[in-house]
């Protein structure tokens, strides 16, 4: 027979790991190419790989919830046509859902002592940084050992004469991996290690009552209750639909509870650090009577075109910033610091800032200002609906051009957003409260937001930002204006 290892696929954008979520196949499973075997969470979405070879599978070589580099063996295919084991290689290039199906063409042998300057993970829409790091050599003179093994006849073995190869793992079904050697992981199938992941609980904490030990949900929910849970406001940060959920914080006796700094919250605070020290931030609030576009908003929702489409003021909003950003473009910019060029963009893909379970994102909006009303809408649905899943791709979250991020989702009145690094503004919309305004000389009652906008000094001086922010507050007061500005 021919076993041939698939190894974990480069997915570009500066990644360079990636956490086993579920396995979809176990060993002893017949796959044909393309079967989704594995769903794997980056530092920015959830992506579902499928294989490049028709085959039983004969080992799978990582556990879910395991983190591994790219091009590390994760799994192996006995195609039954006989011959040799085939070497560690990267397998034939096939894109599905936006990633590449193969390691990279550039991949060394990381055994050697010389290795290349290491690419650091970054969040799509914070641009790559740069760095001298080294790549950590991988220890072992092959593949790591299989933690899913195929019988013994099967199982790969030592080289003769060189290092003893890492003994397999006793065969067990994916779905209640074993625990690993020395008793660091908790037996726990994936539903639970999910809902406990989702909640910030460590199962490691928890004590099974399943049989064999293994943990169970009602386990990890008897822990959670020994503690207080921290409230959700259970919504999108970007556009009011998301779910979010926050985790749960425990006091079973401890003082304190540590919680792995991974995946999209490590890359956003590598992000976010690098955003803020390097841009010169400014911030500038502006307080509006949004009435008219509460009215408009209501309008929409009963008018049939959108009949089946979420109509929210962050529409309105979106669509306010667009038509100013055209009378301002400089707003509209990045900062190139190798060509020492301030770079005017001529189309606004438009970045909501979004809080999902797995963190912070910013997917865009492509080309939006070349779109009508009804298709911003669209996109905006789509583009809630996918956050929330958190399958939002790679693709969607490059290229961003001005951001918008919704706390009044939150209840939160206004804030100081910090910027997408390499983009000259962000705009912070709060919450819509009816309040006491006066109006031609009387008080009523209005609706009423706040509006924050910040902005990179070195492209957008006080002048430029005030007068996009001020636009963008008079479209919101009079919706009719994007008339005469459009």
């Amino acid at each position: 027979m021919a076993v041939k290892h698939f190894n974990l696929p480069d997915p570009g954008e500066g990644l360079v790991e990636a956490e086993i979520v579920t396995w979809k196949v176990k060993v002893g499973d017949v796959v044909k190419v393309n079967d989704i075997i594995v769903e794997i969470e980056t530092a920015k979405s959830l992506v579902e790989l499928p294989v490049p070879y028709a085959g039983t599978v004969a080992a799978l070589f990582v556990a879910e919830g395991d983190t591994v580099e790219v091009g590390t063996p994760i799994i192996s295919v006995d195609d039954g046509l006989g011959g040799d084991v085939a070497p560690v290689t990267a397998p034939p290039a096939t894109t599905v859902a936006g990633i590449a199906n193969a390691a990279s063409p550039g991949e060394v042998d990381r055994t050697a002592g010389d290795v290349p300057e290491e690419r650091v993970a970054n969040l799509v829409g914070y641009g790559p940084r740069v760095t001298s790091g080294k790549r950590r050599a991988r220890s072992g003179p092959g593949a790591p050992a299989p933690v899913a093994s195929a019988p013994a006849a099967t199982a790969p073995t030592p080289v003769a004469g060189g290092p003893a190869a890492a003994a397999p793992v006793v065969a067990q079904p994916v779905s209640a991996p074993a625990a690993l050697a020395g008793g660091g992981r908790a037996l726990a199938k994936p539903p639970v290690r999910k809902f406990a992941k989702d909640h910030g609980i460590d199962l490691s904490q928890v004590t099974g009552s399943g049989q064999g030990g293994i943990v169970t949900r009602a386990d990890v929910e008897e822990f959670a209750a020994g503690g207080t849970a921290a409230a959700a406001s259970g919504a999108d940060s970007a556009a009011g639909g998301s779910a979010y959920v926050a985790p749960v914080f425990t006091t079973t006796g401890e003082r304190e509870t540590r919680i792995p700094i991974k995946g999209v919250r490590k890359v956003t605070a590598q992000a976010m650090v690098a955003s803020a020290f390097t841009a010169p931030h400014v911030t500038e609030f502006v307080t509006v009577d949004v009435t008219r576009t509460m009215k408009l908003v209501d309008r929409l929702r009963d008018d049939r075109e959108f009949r089946d489409v979420k109509v929210s003021p962050l529409l309105v909003v979106a669509k306010a910033l667009i038509i100013a950003s055209r009378r301002h473009p400089g707003i509209n910019a990045t900062w190139d610091e190798a060509a020492q060029e301030i770079v005017v963009k001529n189309y606004v893909n438009l970045g909501i800032a979004a809080a999902t379970p797995r963190g912070l994102m910013v997917p865009n909006i492509r080309d939006a200002d070349q779109m009508s009303l009804r298709q911003l809408a669209d996109a905006m649905a789509n583009l809630i609906s996918t956050a929330r899943d958190g399958r939002t791709q790679p693709a969607a979250m490059s290229g961003g051009s001005i951001t918008i991020t919704n706390v009044g989702v939150f209840g939160v009145d206004t804030g100081t957003p910090i910027l997408n690094s390499g983009e000259a503004a962000i705009l912070c919309f709060g919450a819509i409260r009816q309040m006491p305004w006066v109006v031609k000389g009387k008080i009523k009652p209005r609706w009423v937001t706040q509006l924050g906008l910040s902005f990179d000094h070195r492209m957008v001086n006080g002048d430029l930002g005030s007068r996009f922010l001020a636009d963008v507050a008079a479209i919101l007061h009079d919706p009719g204006q994007a008339l005469v500005w459009g």
